[in-house]
């Protein structure tokens, strides 16, 4: 157990050596780049060294820290990859567990389809889809922004619900509306391709353990089925899973900086 773990933090401190050197280089040898009058080896260990203490430079767009810039957005991210992805729990768990019971039958296969088709959809071009039919088509959500231009909210904790609800306004509830009406598509859009990796997932699991033998003796002793599939299928399915869904919210980073840009 020991050495499997140091051999992990092995491959761990290789991993984060390799991506960041790989993705320093990248701008280190941009024209006007900073640094470049130093070796790459040594810049890289003097940006990295700032990294460690959470300094990531100076934008060269607008000359501002980098880091104070992160403070003010990176919050709208969190929130919007955290609803994404409780939504992606919320809907893939259930359907992929009933994917899974009604394998090779008709409800498998059109569930099969559709998460194959959610996860084949480009998410720019999802957003585009969404925003043409829902916001301008039917005018039920806003088209970009976190509030309507009525309300100030000020910004306490960068998230946009919870800044709504601490706001001390008169026209509190109608801030918390806006704040979700504003969240509908993003968070749509950004949860389409984590539901399905959780549809997929769920289902390979719950096939496999739906016909393990203790399923079988339940079902013959004549314990109920809503018995069998909360204790049995359940909680031995969704263990094998929950270690890949971390995997699944860091896609949904870099899915989030595309969603961001289309609705703004």
């Amino acid at each position: 157990m020991i050495i499997f773990t140091l051999r992990r933090l092995l491959l761990l401190l290789i991993t984060l050596f390799l991506l960041t050197f790989v993705g320093f280089s990248l701008s280190y040898f941009t024209p006007h780049a900073p640094l470049q009058g130093a070796s790459l080896w040594n810049a890289w260990l003097f940006w990295f060294e700032g990294v460690l203490h959470w300094d990531f430079g100076v934008s060269s767009i607008n000359g501002q820290l980098i880091s104070e810039q992160l403070k003010e957005v990176f919050p709208a991210t969190m929130e919007l990859c955290i609803l994404a992805f409780g939504f992606a729990l919320v809907i893939g768990i259930p359907v992929g567990m009933l994917a899974g019971i009604m394998r090779n039958k008709w409800q498998d296969t059109l569930i099969s389809a559709l998460a194959l088709l959610g996860f084949s959809i480009p998410v720019f071009w999802l957003a585009l889809l969404l925003t043409l039919f829902f916001s301008l088509t039917l005018g039920w959500f806003p088209v970009s922004g976190r509030f309507d231009l009525l309300y100030e909210v000020k910004s306490v904790t960068g998230f946009a619900l919870i800044d709504a609800w601490l706001s001390d306004s008169p026209w509190r509830h109608e801030m918390i509306v806006s704040a979700a009406r504003h969240m509908v598509l993003p968070v749509l859009t950004l949860a389409v391709a984590p539901t399905t990796e959780v549809i997929r997932l769920m289902r390979i699991s719950t096939s496999e353990v739906y016909d393990t033998n203790y399923v079988k003796a339940a079902a013959t002793r004549g314990v109920s089925r809503r018995t069998i599939l909360h204790r049995h299928v359940l909680h031995n399915a969704l263990p094998p899973v929950i270690p890949r869904l971390g995997l699944q919210f860091s896609t949904m980073l870099t899915l989030a900086m595309i969603t961001e840009m289309v609705f703004s």
